[in-house]
Protein backbone atom coordinates (compact mmCIF):
# COMPACT_ATOMS: atom_id res chain seq x y z
CA UNK A 1 0.00 0.00 0.00
CA UNK A 2 2.92 2.30 0.66
CA UNK A 3 3.97 1.72 -2.96
CA UNK A 4 0.54 2.88 -4.17
CA UNK A 5 0.76 5.97 -1.96
CA UNK A 6 4.10 6.84 -3.54
CA UNK A 7 3.28 5.98 -7.17
CA UNK A 8 -0.35 6.91 -7.81
CA UNK A 9 0.75 10.20 -9.34
CA UNK A 10 2.34 8.48 -12.34
CA UNK A 11 0.52 8.33 -15.72
CA UNK A 12 -0.39 4.97 -17.24
CA UNK A 13 -2.47 3.31 -19.99
CA UNK A 14 -5.36 2.49 -17.63
CA UNK A 15 -7.91 -0.29 -17.90
CA UNK A 16 -8.21 -0.20 -21.71
CA UNK A 17 -4.44 -0.28 -22.29
CA UNK A 18 -4.54 2.32 -25.06
CA UNK A 19 -1.54 2.68 -27.38
CA UNK A 20 -1.68 6.46 -27.71
CA UNK A 21 0.52 7.31 -24.74
CA UNK A 22 0.30 7.45 -20.97
CA UNK A 23 -2.11 9.84 -19.26
CA UNK A 24 -3.49 10.49 -15.80
CA UNK A 25 -6.58 8.35 -16.30
CA UNK A 26 -9.45 8.90 -13.91
CA UNK A 27 -10.21 5.17 -13.64
CA UNK A 28 -6.62 4.42 -12.59
CA UNK A 29 -6.70 7.14 -9.95
CA UNK A 30 -10.01 5.86 -8.59
CA UNK A 31 -8.66 2.33 -8.31
CA UNK A 32 -5.55 3.62 -6.52
CA UNK A 33 -7.93 5.34 -4.08
CA UNK A 34 -9.78 2.02 -3.68
CA UNK A 35 -6.55 0.16 -2.95
CA UNK A 36 -5.54 2.60 -0.20
CA UNK A 37 -9.06 2.75 1.25
CA UNK A 38 -9.39 -1.03 1.44
CA UNK A 39 -5.91 -1.33 2.88
CA UNK A 40 -6.88 1.04 5.66
CA UNK A 41 -10.08 -0.88 6.35
CA UNK A 42 -8.21 -4.19 6.58
CA UNK A 43 -5.53 -2.72 8.80
CA UNK A 44 -8.11 -1.30 11.19
CA UNK A 45 -10.31 -4.36 11.35
CA UNK A 46 -7.44 -6.84 11.72
CA UNK A 47 -5.07 -4.61 13.70
CA UNK A 48 -2.42 -4.90 11.01
CA UNK A 49 0.59 -2.59 11.32
CA UNK A 50 0.62 0.24 8.78
CA UNK A 51 1.59 3.85 8.35
CA UNK A 52 -1.97 5.07 8.91
CA UNK A 53 -1.14 8.76 8.77
CA UNK A 54 0.59 8.40 5.41
CA UNK A 55 -2.16 6.23 3.98
CA UNK A 56 -4.96 8.52 5.13
CA UNK A 57 -3.17 11.56 3.78
CA UNK A 58 -2.59 9.91 0.40
CA UNK A 59 -6.16 8.63 0.14
CA UNK A 60 -7.74 11.98 0.96
CA UNK A 61 -5.39 13.91 -1.31
CA UNK A 62 -6.17 11.52 -4.15
CA UNK A 63 -9.91 12.00 -3.65
CA UNK A 64 -9.51 15.77 -3.84
CA UNK A 65 -7.30 15.46 -6.92
CA UNK A 66 -9.80 13.29 -8.79
CA UNK A 67 -12.72 15.53 -7.94
CA UNK A 68 -10.78 18.56 -9.13
CA UNK A 69 -8.90 17.33 -12.21
CA UNK A 70 -11.09 14.42 -13.29
CA UNK A 71 -14.18 16.61 -13.59
CA UNK A 72 -14.90 18.67 -16.71
CA UNK A 73 -17.17 21.64 -16.02
CA UNK A 74 -17.94 22.12 -19.72
CA UNK A 75 -19.08 18.52 -20.10
CA UNK A 76 -20.58 18.36 -16.61
CA UNK A 77 -19.04 14.93 -16.36
CA UNK A 78 -16.03 13.02 -15.13
CA UNK A 79 -13.84 12.41 -18.14
CA UNK A 80 -11.33 9.87 -19.40
CA UNK A 81 -8.18 11.53 -18.13
CA UNK A 82 -7.09 14.81 -16.58
CA UNK A 83 -7.48 17.69 -19.03
CA UNK A 84 -9.58 15.76 -21.55
CA UNK A 85 -13.23 16.17 -22.51
CA UNK A 86 -13.85 12.60 -23.61
CA UNK A 87 -16.26 10.29 -21.81
CA UNK A 88 -15.15 6.91 -20.54
CA UNK A 89 -17.53 4.17 -19.43
CA UNK A 90 -15.02 2.98 -16.83
CA UNK A 91 -16.12 5.93 -14.68
CA UNK A 92 -19.39 4.06 -14.10
CA UNK A 93 -17.41 2.08 -11.52
CA UNK A 94 -17.23 5.03 -9.12
CA UNK A 95 -20.30 4.20 -6.98
CA UNK A 96 -19.80 0.45 -7.44
CA UNK A 97 -16.51 0.62 -5.52
CA UNK A 98 -17.92 3.20 -3.03
CA UNK A 99 -15.69 6.01 -4.26
CA UNK A 100 -18.74 8.27 -4.26
CA UNK A 101 -22.47 8.11 -3.72
CA UNK A 102 -24.57 6.85 -6.66
CA UNK A 103 -26.82 9.86 -6.09
CA UNK A 104 -24.06 12.47 -5.96
CA UNK A 105 -25.07 15.20 -8.46
CA UNK A 106 -21.72 14.95 -10.24
CA UNK A 107 -22.05 11.23 -10.70
CA UNK A 108 -25.66 11.51 -11.86
CA UNK A 109 -24.55 14.10 -14.40
CA UNK A 110 -21.80 11.72 -15.57
CA UNK A 111 -24.32 8.89 -15.73
CA UNK A 112 -26.62 11.01 -17.89
CA UNK A 113 -23.75 11.95 -20.20
CA UNK A 114 -22.68 8.33 -20.71
CA UNK A 115 -26.27 7.19 -21.17
CA UNK A 116 -26.82 9.72 -23.97
CA UNK A 117 -26.94 7.98 -27.39
CA UNK A 118 -23.50 7.80 -28.98
CA UNK A 119 -24.92 9.54 -32.05
CA UNK A 120 -25.48 12.57 -29.81
CA UNK A 121 -22.13 12.53 -28.05
CA UNK A 122 -22.76 9.86 -25.40
CA UNK A 123 -21.62 6.24 -25.25
CA UNK A 124 -24.86 4.29 -25.35
CA UNK A 125 -27.01 2.58 -27.93
CA UNK A 126 -30.02 1.34 -25.95
CA UNK A 127 -28.52 -1.21 -23.51
CA UNK A 128 -25.18 -1.38 -25.32
CA UNK A 129 -22.33 0.81 -24.08
CA UNK A 130 -19.08 1.78 -25.78
CA UNK A 131 -15.90 1.93 -23.71
CA UNK A 132 -15.19 5.39 -25.13
CA UNK A 133 -16.32 7.38 -28.14
CA UNK A 134 -15.46 6.38 -31.69
CA UNK A 135 -12.58 8.52 -32.85
CA UNK A 136 -10.84 8.54 -29.45
CA UNK A 137 -7.08 8.50 -29.95
CA UNK A 138 -6.34 5.00 -28.67
CA UNK A 139 -3.56 4.11 -31.10
CA UNK A 140 -5.61 1.38 -32.77
CA UNK A 141 -7.01 1.27 -36.28
CA UNK A 142 -10.68 0.66 -37.05
CA UNK A 143 -13.76 0.72 -34.84
CA UNK A 144 -14.90 -1.73 -32.20
CA UNK A 145 -18.21 -2.89 -30.85
CA UNK A 146 -19.82 -2.12 -27.52
CA UNK A 147 -18.30 -3.49 -24.33
CA UNK A 148 -20.57 -5.86 -22.40
CA UNK A 149 -18.94 -5.27 -19.03
CA UNK A 150 -19.66 -1.56 -19.38
CA UNK A 151 -23.30 -2.31 -20.21
CA UNK A 152 -23.70 -4.20 -16.95
CA UNK A 153 -21.85 -1.44 -15.08
CA UNK A 154 -24.41 1.00 -16.45
CA UNK A 155 -27.24 -1.22 -15.24
CA UNK A 156 -25.75 -1.49 -11.76
CA UNK A 157 -25.07 2.25 -11.55
CA UNK A 158 -28.69 2.95 -12.51
CA UNK A 159 -29.81 0.37 -9.95
CA UNK A 160 -27.87 2.06 -7.16
CA UNK A 161 -29.12 5.50 -8.22
CA UNK A 162 -32.61 4.02 -8.28
CA UNK A 163 -32.70 3.88 -4.51
CA UNK A 164 -33.92 7.46 -4.56
CA UNK A 165 -35.32 7.61 -8.10
CA UNK A 166 -37.69 4.84 -9.14
CA UNK A 167 -37.49 5.81 -12.82
CA UNK A 168 -33.77 4.97 -12.88
CA UNK A 169 -34.47 1.61 -11.26
CA UNK A 170 -37.10 0.83 -13.88
CA UNK A 171 -34.66 1.88 -16.58
CA UNK A 172 -32.08 -0.52 -15.11
CA UNK A 173 -34.58 -3.37 -15.21
CA UNK A 174 -35.45 -2.74 -18.86
CA UNK A 175 -31.81 -2.49 -19.90
CA UNK A 176 -30.98 -5.70 -18.01
CA UNK A 177 -33.76 -7.57 -19.77
CA UNK A 178 -32.50 -6.28 -23.10
CA UNK A 179 -28.93 -7.32 -22.33
CA UNK A 180 -30.13 -10.86 -21.65
CA UNK A 181 -31.12 -11.09 -25.31
CA UNK A 182 -27.47 -10.68 -26.39
CA UNK A 183 -26.31 -13.88 -24.67
CA UNK A 184 -25.90 -17.00 -26.78
CA UNK A 185 -28.10 -20.11 -26.54
CA UNK A 186 -26.44 -21.23 -23.28
CA UNK A 187 -26.38 -17.79 -21.68
CA UNK A 188 -22.76 -16.85 -22.36
CA UNK A 189 -21.40 -13.49 -23.47
CA UNK A 190 -18.42 -12.37 -25.47
CA UNK A 191 -16.20 -9.43 -24.57
CA UNK A 192 -18.08 -7.15 -26.96
CA UNK A 193 -21.35 -6.97 -28.85
CA UNK A 194 -21.45 -5.50 -32.35
CA UNK A 195 -24.11 -3.05 -33.40
CA UNK A 196 -25.75 -5.87 -35.33
CA UNK A 197 -25.96 -7.98 -32.17
CA UNK A 198 -23.00 -10.22 -33.09
CA UNK A 199 -20.53 -11.46 -30.46
CA UNK A 200 -17.05 -9.92 -30.82
CA UNK A 201 -13.73 -10.38 -29.09
CA UNK A 202 -12.86 -12.98 -26.48
CA UNK A 203 -15.55 -15.59 -25.90
CA UNK A 204 -16.70 -16.39 -23.32
CA UNK A 205 -15.34 -13.48 -21.30
CA UNK A 206 -15.07 -13.88 -17.52
CA UNK A 207 -15.26 -10.21 -16.55
CA UNK A 208 -18.46 -9.82 -18.56
CA UNK A 209 -20.09 -12.50 -16.45
CA UNK A 210 -18.74 -11.10 -13.19
CA UNK A 211 -20.35 -7.75 -13.98
CA UNK A 212 -23.54 -9.56 -15.03
CA UNK A 213 -23.73 -11.37 -11.68
CA UNK A 214 -23.11 -8.17 -9.71
CA UNK A 215 -25.73 -6.24 -11.70
CA UNK A 216 -28.27 -9.06 -11.38
CA UNK A 217 -27.73 -9.43 -7.63
CA UNK A 218 -28.08 -5.73 -6.89
CA UNK A 219 -31.02 -5.24 -9.25
CA UNK A 220 -32.92 -8.16 -7.73
CA UNK A 221 -32.28 -6.89 -4.22
CA UNK A 222 -33.39 -3.35 -5.07
CA UNK A 223 -36.53 -4.50 -6.90
CA UNK A 224 -37.45 -6.55 -3.84
CA UNK A 225 -37.05 -3.63 -1.50
CA UNK A 226 -33.50 -4.34 -0.33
Amino acid sequence: MTWVCENHNKPDESIWEVRSGKQHYVYSKVMCWVAIDRGLRLAERRSFPCDREKWYKARDALMEEIMTHGWCADKQSFVQYYGSEGLDASNLIMPLVFFMSPTDPRFLSTLNAIKTPYSKGGLTSSALVLRYAHGTADGLAGEEGTFNMCSFWLIEALTRAGKSDRTRLEDARKLFEEMLTYANHVGLYAEETGFGGEALGNFPQAFTHISLISAAFNLDRRLNGG
